[in-house]
């Protein structure tokens, strides 16, 4: 159904309020229970007009440029559900594909992946070695005939353990190759034999990430999964990684704004010390600077979406987004439970669960310190190159 930007933005805080955010608890149990929630509200988002809206038309997403995707996509983050619910948990991997996938690629993996009938995997990081640095990435994948025959020790592979197929990124060039065109990038179904998923890791006391360690050992697939050229891998990851950058920092808004919208409504009702605690002037300071830090992190996510759709890159504006966002989450979610007390620290609320979330959006895709180092590089060669002296909030 055809509708304006601000009643699919009402449409979908109606969906995420009214329809994801009730049944977390029943999500959360795991299990077929939450199996037959999530299949309810898949097909509600999909029915309302509400799924898959950030991918390209052409595979059967909405279609929506990326600034109209974050309006959006905040929403969906007010819940870490949201993904999920609405189809948009797998945008990285099918701008991947879309962009580098053969045509049999895509029929095989793109297709069912926008339906939301399977879900992917991406192998990168190694307990071995700096996951930072991708240059030091010790898997090798080698060719036998026709076929690629893949060694490597991954760990963080989100979803692996339930995912159709892992990207696995491996040394395939010889040792005097160019740092940046050593590594290739080989679709690697889940179900070969000799891929095996070691563990799912248990990190900051959840297991409800699915962030798995995995082995392939011999895995042997058609010279003809691999993904994009030969070398090219580390263009592959730069295109999954560039926009799923921005994707967390518009979900992270949705994150904040329901913990100040928490944080506002316990001032608001809790009584202590002889007032409500509204009243007293150190949770209006945590209220205006939370409310000043999410505004600041709005209008950058804002801005690296209208530069993403100019240029396909917005590479400055990304990566200092990226580190900001990650501590304004931080910030607004820690002062939420302050304002909280004991309760808090429960899982009463959403809140402790969105603290240790956001503890780790200033480590994934990217440590906020190579994110840093990103920017400052950029500016101190040109500082002509600040996002502030570019025209992109003018149109």
């Amino acid at each position: 159904m055809s509708m304006s930007g601000s009643q699919l933005r009402a449409i979908m805080r109606e969906f995420v309020d009214g329809e994801v955010i009730p049944a977390e608890r029943a999500l959360d149990a795991g299990g077929d229970t939450a199996a037959d929630a999530l299949k309810r509200l898949q097909a509600s988002a999909k029915k309302q007009g509400l799924w898959a809206l950030g991918h390209p038309a052409e595979i059967g997403g909405g279609g929506l440029p990326f600034y109209e995707f974050a309006l959006v996509n905040e929403i969906i983050g007010r819940s870490k559900y949201g993904q999920l619910a609405a189809g948009t948990l797998s945008m990285q991997d099918a701008i991947m594909l879309h962009r580098f996938g053969s045509e049999e690629q895509k029929r095989r993996w793109l297709v069912p992946l926008v339906a939301g009938d399977i879900t992917p995997s991406t192998g990168m990081t190694e307990p071995e070695v700096a996951g930072s640095d991708p240059t030091l990435i010790q898997a090798t994948a080698r060719l036998d005939g026709d076929e690629w025959v893949v060694d490597a020790h991954k760990w963080f592979t989100t979803g692996g353990s339930t995912a159709a197929f892992t990207t696995v990124y491996a040394r395939t060039e010889p040792d005097d190759a160019k740092a940046h065109r050593a590594l290739s990038a080989i679709v690697v179904p889940t179900g070969t034999p000799g891929f095996e998923v070691v563990r799912v890791l248990k990190t900051m006391g959840s297991t409800g990430g699915d962030h798995c360690e995995i082995r392939l050992t011999g895995v042997r697939v058609p010279y003809e999964n691999l993904l994009g050229e030969r070398g090219g891998g580390f263009a592959v990851g730069q295109t999954r990684l560039g926009p799923g950058r921005i994707f967390h920092c518009m979900r992270w808004l949705g994150q904040a704004q329901r913990a100040f919208e928490l944080m506002v409504d316990r001032a608001n009702t809790r009584y202590a010390h002889g007032s409500l605690l509204s009243q007293k002037g150190e949770i209006q300071r945590y209220v205006a600077e939370s409310a000043a830090e999410i505004h600041a992190a709005r209008l950058m996510v804002l801005d690296a979406a209208k530069q993403f759709d100019r240029d396909g890159q917005a590479r400055i504006q990304i990566s200092m987004v990226k580190f900001w966002a990650a501590q304004m989450l931080h910030n607004v979610i820690d002062r939420a439970i302050q304002v909280h007390g004991a309760l808090g620290v429960t899982d009463d609320t959403p809140l402790e669960g969105m603290y240790r979330e956001a503890r780790f959006a200033r480590i994934y895709d990217g440590p906020d310190e190579v994110h840093r180092m990103v920017v400052a590089r950029r500016l101190l060669a040109d500082p002509t190159r600040a996002p502030w002296l570019e025209d992109g909030l003018d149109d």
